[in-house]
């Protein structure tokens, strides 16, 4: 799908880019908004930014705040629950 967006000239010099580094940010945005939401996987971030591995693709999704996989709080449940298990 081919997607046009049209930004008034005086944002997009704000934005301080050329109109090849917008269109990436735009496409990264999209990435990373649509990686959170859960609309798309990361294998589907992976080909939309044309990453050549899952570690670029993940590194790029970590460093944008959205680590892929896992969450803070899952992260804390799973603590939560092996010290349960271990007391057994």
């Amino acid at each position: 799908m081919k997607m046009v967006l049209e930004i008034p000239d005086e944002i997009a010099e704000s934005l301080g880019g050329s109109s090849g580094a917008l269109t990436r940010a735009a496409l990264e945005a999209l990435a990373v908004e649509g990686y959170r939401s859960g609309a798309l996987t990361t294998k589907q971030v992976r080909l939309l930014l044309g990453h050549a591995s899952r570690f670029e693709t993940e590194d790029f999704l970590s460093a944008h705040g959205v680590w892929p996989g896992i969450t803070a709080d899952d992260a804390a449940a799973d603590s939560r629950a092996l010290s349960e298990l271990l007391k057994r």
